[in-house]
């Protein structure tokens, strides 16, 4: 899932430089698709070495957890995260009135970052 968080937080960034939802979906996952790739093939890796273990629970989990990290990274990251992203447009960075009062008052922003208006 931290992978799944940089994805979106390069989403975001572009989205805040840019304002335009289509494009930042596209700029996101270009600029953290080699590193979130590599993450996860390491992972992969790692996951799959413990099938060779004796153990067959030790086994079963370390095939389960390889292919859990295999179809997150290609299926979800590829293909469920990008078209919700785009289906939502701009609503996906909504929030509360009361949440984005707060947000501006304690300054959770990034540093020398304008935020985008409300879509609604």
């Amino acid at each position: 899932m931290d992978y799944e968080v940089l994805l979106v937080s390069r989403i975001h960034e572009e989205y805040v430089r840019t304002g335009d939802n289509r494009r930042a979906v596209a700029e996101g996952l270009q600029r953290s698709g080699r590193l979130i790739t590599g993450a996860a093939a390491i992972m992969v890796a790692v996951f799959c070495a413990f099938g060779l273990a004796e153990v067959v629970l030790i086994k079963a989990s370390g095939i389960g957890l390889a292919m859990a990290v295999a179809i997150d990274a290609t299926l979800v990251r590829v293909l469920i995260v990008p078209a919700v992203m785009r289906i939502l447009g701009d609503y996906n960075w909504w929030a509360p009135h009361p949440l984005r009062a707060l947000h501006q008052r304690v300054r959770l922003g990034e540093f020398g970052s304008t935020t985008v208006e409300d879509p609604a």
